[in-house]
């Protein structure tokens, strides 16, 4: 599993976009993730899956709402990563009012999750592997912070929690 310390693995990601512009086609655009790393502060968030009770009402939105806070802190990008389709996690950022906050990227087959570590078999449920929930800070490619949350619980990789590590980096 990954760690404090770990440079983060590379995987595609996939975004959809709603508006084209900026060399950006509507989608799904891939993201590679080492790429889109390389001199930055990322905060990410992952989640088990869009439109999900907890994920919805709690996870995303707090991110959501501190997107201010967390450019104040020096981070450049906010990335929401769930074991989904581009095209549902397009859909779930437009009901969230996402645009221009975070970027909501889809680990579709669930690479970026085994790669790390951070999974969640939820098979039992009907929902199959699929992210854990977590919150973690990477700088320029490599994890400063992680927080990971027990089974499907929701109490440390909430907005306010890496905020206070991001102001700390």
């Amino acid at each position: 599993m990954i760690k404090v310390g770990d440079v983060f693995p590379d995987a595609t990601l996939y975004e959809y976009i709603e508006v084209e512009g900026n060399g950006c086609s509507i989608g799904p655009n891939p993201v590679k993730v080492s790429d889109s790393l390389k001199g930055k502060t990322v905060a990410i968030f992952g989640l088990p899956g869009a439109f999900t009770p907890t994920c919805s009402a709690q996870h995303a939105p707090g991110y959501i709402q501190k997107a201010a806070e967390f450019k104040a802190a020096g981070v450049n990008e906010i990335w929401c990563i769930s074991v989904n389709d581009a095209f549902v996690m397009g859909a779930w950022g437009r009901e969230l009012g996402s645009a221009g906050k975070i970027r909501m990227l889809a680990d579709g087959s669930a690479d970026l999750a085994k790669a790390t570590g951070l999974t969640l078999d939820l098979s039992a449920k009907g929902l199959g592997l699929r992210s854990g929930r977590y919150s973690l800070l990477v700088k320029d490619g490599v994890v400063k912070a992680l927080n990971l949350e027990e089974g499907g619980g929701y109490a440390v990789s909430d907005a306010d929690t890496l905020l206070k590590q991001a102001k700390g980096v």
